[in-house]
Formats: structure tokens, sequence, C-alpha cells
């Protein structure tokens, strides 16, 4: 199997518009014997404007962002490869219904500003490579990597550009989408991104926070350490000051991320001991709040990315 994702969007763009037009050209026919019908053709005119069609047409920028978040939505559980439309949303989750992609085990996906884990299901990138890789082909892996990457926009090679639009711009795409109602929830340690990860709220269980601080910000933690050290070991190797100086500089920043890390261990650890439960019926605003706060002191920690009002 060799798919190409560009050739898949060509056909649709040609789909779409020959759809376009067709319903463009049904509603003026429409428009003509209406204003025949009641001799109003020195008042109306019958011709509809391209922005009043109701269907539109293909937009690679919004086609390639609605794959990306079919891909998180696999990646969750929501869809499956197996079967189309909505396959969970509550109850009880069956991982025999994904046997061409599986979800994530823990119902978590860390998205990280650099590539820290090697194949390691936890991190965003690598699973969307792999959902690219089983949907598309390995044969034709990284043209199509390279044409999401274009679309995106941005700097490096083509999976730096996805990484980087899944830190700093997928969930602003994903809160606009479903109206600051989001089904995908980010945890998020502030503006140096130590942390942020994904979980969907229809897999939330009360041990998601203490699988999240004992599975996952420990082993981030723990790359972070590492990454500093090879670092400081290059820096002491090296004679030429421009590598010198960007090691220093990435060492500085990844040491304000270990920080922000440990300040967002703390609530997190503080919240797991809660064992929070969520209502689905109580709906995304009450308990994006309720997830926050303490059940007994009510103080509010904040863990989640703003932009969901508070009750």
């Amino acid at each position: 199997m060799a798919i190409l994702i560009k050739d898949k969007f060509e056909a649709w763009e040609k789909e779409a518009q020959a759809r376009f037009d067709q319903l463009k050209a049904n509603e003026e026919e429409l428009n003509k014997i209406f204003i025949e019908l009641y001799g109003l053709q020195d008042e109306l005119d019958y011709h509809v404007e391209d922005k009043d069609v109701s269907v539109s047409r293909a937009d690679r920028d919004r086609d390639i962002k609605s794959l990306i978040s079919y891909a998180v939505g696999c990646m969750f559980g929501r869809y499956s490869l197996n079967e189309e439309g909505l396959i969970f949303a509550g109850g009880e989750f069956d991982m025999s219904r994904y046997s061409k992609f599986k979800p994530v085990r823990d119902n978590i996906l860390l998205i990280t500003d650099d590539k820290y884990f090697q194949d390691d299901e936890s991190d965003i990138m690598n699973k969307f490579v792999e959902f690219v890789t089983v949907v598309y082909g390995k044969e034709t892996l990284e043209e199509n990597l390279q044409y999401i990457a274009d679309t995106l926009l941005g700097s490096g090679d083509s999976r730096d550009i996805i990484r980087k639009y899944f830190i700093s711009k997928f969930y602003a795409d994903h809160m606009k989408t479903y109206k600051k109602r989001p089904i995908y929830w980010q945890f998020e340690s502030g503006k140096a991104n130590g942390v942020k990860a994904l979980m969907y709220l229809h897999r939330y269980d009360e041990n998601l926070l203490g699988r999240l601080r004992t599975d996952y910000l420990s082993k981030l933690n723990q790359a972070y350490n590492a990454r500093i050290e090879t670092r400081e070991s290059q820096k002491l190797t090296t004679s030429n000051a421009g590598e010198s100086a960007r090691y220093e500089k990435e060492i500085q920043k990844i040491k304000k991320q270990v920080k922000e890390l440990q300040v967002f261990d703390e609530k997190i650890g503080h919240l797991a001991l809660k064992k929070i439960s969520l209502d689905l019926d109580d709906g995304v605003i009450v308990n994006y709040d309720k997830l926050q706060r303490d059940p007994e002191t009510k103080e509010k920690f904040a863990i989640l990315t703003k932009g969901v009002k508070e009750p």
C-alpha cells in the first residue's frame, strides 16, 4: 500500500468543486424560475454569490487540520480505523474494536517541544507518525509528512513543523472547532511548556491524574535532566563558541521547563489524592472547573489550558 495524501486531497478538491458548481447551478436555475414566475426580472438577479452556496469547496489548510484532529481522535479511541463514525463517547471502553490502529492505553498523550522519547506511544508526534504510516503506508510516509508540514507552514523538517503545530496551535484550533467546549483537554504547566499533555474527556477516570504524575511527569522529568546532562557534556567538549552558546541556551530553557514541571507536579499530586470524579451530564464548563478544584476547600489549582469559562 502506497497512498499520497496529496493525491487524495486533489481528488477531493475536484469532487468538492464539482458538487459546489452543480449546487450553485441548481440554485441559480431555481432563482430564474421564481423570478420569471412572479415577473421580477427588473427587480432581482438570479445569480448566486459563491459565499452563499450552501456547500464548501475543499480547503487544504482546514482539511489537513481536520485530518490531524481525526488522527488524535483515533489515538484516544473516539474513532477507529476498523469502523465508521463515532466509536466511543462513554461507557465501557473495548480495545478489541481497534485492531488496525491501537489507541493509547492510559488516555494520556504528551506534547513536547522536542523529541525526548524514541518510539514511545505517549509522545503525540510518535503516535501521529504511526497513524500516517498505518493509513497511508510506510513507503509514502516522508512525502505525506512533508505535505502536511508544507500545509501547516513553519521552519525545520516535517516532523519539527508538525510537532510545533501540536504544541502551539492544535488546542486553539480544537477549542475553536468545539466552541470552547473541548472534548480533548490539555494539561498545561505554563509559558515554558514544561508540561503539555492531552486527555480525552470521555475516557477520564478518577485515577488519571495519578497515572499522569507517576508514569508521565516522572518520565518527562528524567528526559529533561538527561538532555541537560548531554548538553552540558557537549558544551564542555566543544571548542566552537557558537555551539557552546546554543548548548547553554538550550540548557537554560530546559531548566525553566524542569522548574515549571515541578510546580505542576505538586498541583497534580494534590488533586490526584482527591480522586475527583466527573459527570459527563454536567457538561464541559462544570467539569473543566471541577477537575481543577480541591473538592473540600474549593481552592483552584490551574492545570488545564485557559479558554473554558468558569461556571
